[in-house]
């Protein structure tokens, strides 16, 4: 098996052997060069203290010197290198109070989460494998290294992380590891929120987000996102959908491209529905005004997490408008972009899209083709400059106030403006609507 170390790392691993230390590339870019991919961090684990690898490199910083961890910088390349060590008690399921370094690779091996990360390799020696990872990469298993329990008592995150290599690489969790991660899940709890949404983005951003649902059935959502799980529990009796809230929204996820404000608003969109949950005249089930609703958990979720302001607002946005009814006649759709925003109209008919297809298609695909019109026309609009909000308009508000508008009478003015607009672009000129103005409108 094949180990392919950057320029760098080998450069890094190379100085230690010369200067009678062990060395190795160690954890995840091992992994992923025998999955056949291409690493981009590359970690070194070593005998050498930090003290002896500041001496040996030009140019190092004390990322993590508590911890037995110094960056080697290489050709302006960082290079982790952490020296051998056993942890002591961890606090809060997180961290080790304290570290001791040691001489022996395996002790240090051994306090590694997964078979699979606890592999190493250097050219002069090959492949160090202690507990069986390369077999459990062959077999796509995710295995704690040693006892599971222990293992996630020690640091909760690797709770989610199992979860997340589950979904990142398309393996199956081990079953002992498995029962660990429900024995152990009210523990992700203790861990710190950027920590919980960091995992969970990753989870939510790979190829299987359907591995959300495997969160929910380990225990492990219900103390990160009860909101989510709400969904999974609220059935939808109606013609127009097949699944549960909670399964239709991860069939949106799946289809929506890999950007997350807009998966963070497939995920979120139908949360309001267990909320609002009724039954019409047909006995079928309804949710009327949910995304009012979920528009309200989405806000709370997003701030909880401490997501980016950007991030929240164009997700948020998203959910609030997700239902919004457009007929594709271009200024239905101008006024759709004016409401909506024109940063997240795209993304509004990719989510529409998502949404309508994660449905019962024997009776939604017929939506489809609107929505691939609305799509259609916004890009007409956008090529031809056509207006379709207040800013596109020939006149602002410094015109209005030397015409003897002031306060909230500029904003109604230009609002009115901007319907005649919309209904004919043609009149979108200073003059015309100075006169229009003059007219009374």
């Amino acid at each position: 098996m094949l180990v392919k170390l950057s320029k760098e790392s080998r450069e890094v691993i190379e100085k230690l052997h010369n200067k009678g230390f062990l060395a190795y590339a160690v954890g995840g870019c091992v992994r992923d060069s025998l999955l056949g991919k291409v690493p981009y961090d590359f970690d070194v684990t070593t005998d050498a203290t930090p003290q002896e690898v500041k001496q040996l490199f030009h140019k190092t910083i004390d990322t993590g010197i508590a911890h037995g961890t110094v960056t080697v910088m290489i050709n302006s390349i960082p290079i982790e290198v952490t020296t051998f060590r056993t942890d002591g008690e961890y606090i809060h399921n997180r961290k080790p109070q304290t570290v001791t370094l040691v001489k022996d690779v395996r002790e240090d091996l051994s306090r590694r989460d997964f078979t699979i990360n606890a592999l190493c390799y250097n050219d002069k020696e090959g492949i160090l494998d202690l507990f069986g990872g390369i077999e459990d990469l062959k077999n796509k298993t995710i295995r704690a290294v040693g006892e599971p329990k222990k293992r996630f008592t020690e640091d909760a995150l690797r709770i989610l992380r199992a979860v997340r290599f589950s979904a990142q690489l398309g393996f199956t969790i081990e079953e002992n590891t498995k029962k660990a991660i429900m024995t152990c899940a009210h523990l992700v709890k203790n861990l710190s929120v950027e920590r919980i949404a960091a995992e969970f983005e990753k989870i939510l951003m790979s190829d299987s987000p359907e591995h959300i649902k495997m969160l929910y059935d380990l225990g492990v959502l219900e103390e990160i996102c009860p909101e989510m799980c709400d969904c999974f529990r609220q059935n939808q009796n109606t013609r127009w959908h097949l699944y549960d809230v909670g399964t239709h929204s991860l069939k949106v996820i799946k289809n929506c491209p890999k950007l997350a404000h807009l998966r963070y608003a497939a995920l979120m969109h139908d949360w309001g529905k267990p909320h609002t949950h009724g039954i019409n005249d047909l006995g079928e089930d309804m949710f009327r005004n949910h995304a009012k609703k979920s528009e309200e958990l989405s806000e709370n979720f997003c701030r909880k997490y401490k997501f980016s302001n950007q991030l929240r607002d164009k997700a948020v946005r998203l959910v609030k408008y997700h239902d919004i009814e457009i007929l594709p006649e271009k200024k239905y759709v101008k006024r759709a972009v004016n409401k909506v925003g024109d940063d997240i109209f795209v993304d509004l008919i990719a989510l529409k899209r998502a949404d309508c297809l994660s449905q019962n298609l024997e009776l939604t695909a017929e939506r489809l083709p609107y929505i691939d019109r609305l799509l259609e026309l916004y890009t007409e609009i956008k090529e031809n400059k056509e207006p379709f909000g207040v800013k596109n308009l020939a006149i602002n508000g410094n015109d209005l106030k030397e015409l003897g508008f002031y306060g909230k009478e500029i904003g109604r003015v230009l609002d009115l403006l901007l319907e005649k607009v919309i209904e004919n672009p043609k009149l979108n000129e200073k003059d015309k609507l100075i006169e229009m103005i003059k007219d009374g409108l």
